[in-house]
């Protein structure tokens, strides 16, 4: 039974994972080595409990049980160590990735789970730097995590039946809903919304359209609750590019990243987290 999560990384992905493990009764712990990110965690992760209770989505015993089981630190050992499951949301480097694995796999217990939060990365190549291959599976959350309804499970080659078993039922205990895939590059998800965030800046590129009337379009006409350039910006055009340039690799060349992404991540225009990305945030918050 899963009781203890650690979620590494607290970034814009590990603070919403750590916000609904919280929610969902779990007790969990933030880790991050820098200091400045936990505590720029904490005030965000504050302000979704006090939205959630203005918005009639908890109560304030919720909020506060919630609060009480959520801890920040940078000592990552220390509570591994009391895990029953870690959930990996660092950045898709996969250097990066395998450091972390190869740390907790030696201090963690050994019924304990691993998942990384990935949108195109092998959970069979990331169980291989483990001795629990069979206790390695992907959850593939999506951005914002808080409002978001799905999880993405992927299995890795070696992922046994009890472990998808387990994390479908603490996934749903975070009040999301499910889908179990088979590990294949870029997943189910990805493998669309990479294609569609690719092509629309092609057609920016090729001046088909405005991104303002790229997006409305996609929106109104496909009923997308998002436009393919407001998604980039709110996940990072970094991010984007990088999954893109890891599906070019594995499954070719309709995956190939459109020049101009390329151009924005050069420019260092990353979406929201940078002030800049397709739109101008700086701007828009003047108004």
């Amino acid at each position: 039974m899963v009781k203890n999560i650690v979620v590494i990384g607290s970034g814009v992905m590990g603070r919403g994972i750590a916000y609904v493990s919280a929610v969902g009764g779990f007790q969990t712990v933030l880790v991050d080595i820098d200091e400045k990110q936990l505590e720029k965690a904490e005030v965000e992760i504050n302000e979704m409990f006090e939205k959630g209770v203005a918005r009639q989505k908890l109560t304030n015993d919720q909020m506060e049980s919630a609060k009480s089981g959520l801890t920040y630190s940078n000592q990552l050992v220390k509570y591994v160590q009391e895990a029953d499951l870690v959930i990996e949301a660092v950045p898709e480097k996969m250097e990066i990735k395998k450091t972390i694995f190869e740390v907790i796999d030696q201090h963690a217990p050994e019924h304990c789970l691993f998942a990384t939060n990935t949108s195109t990365m092998s959970p069979t190549e990331i169980g291989s730097y483990t001795k629990r291959p069979s206790q390695i599976i992907a959850m593939h959350f999506f951005n914002p995590v808080h409002k978001m309804p799905l999880v993405e499970i992927i299995r890795g080659l070696e992922t046994s039946d009890e472990t998808a078993e387990v994390i479908q039922s603490v996934s749903m205990k975070m009040g999301k809903e499910t889908v179990v895939v088979n590990e294949f590059p870029g997943f189910v998800t990805s493998r669309i919304s990479a294609l569609v965030g690719n092509e629309a800046f092609y057609m920016l590129q090729e001046g088909v359209a405005t991104a303002e009337d790229i997006d409305k379009a996609i929106k109104l006409g496909l009923n997308y609750p998002m436009g393919p350039f407001e998604l980039g910006d709110l996940v990072g055009l970094d991010t984007r590019y990088n999954n893109l340039k890891y599906l070019h690799e594995k499954l070719g060349e309709k995956y190939r990243p459109a020049p101009l992404l390329e151009q924005y991540v050069k420019a260092g225009r990353l979406g929201r987290k940078t002030g800049r990305g397709v739109y101008d945030y700086t701007r828009r918050d003047e108004k």
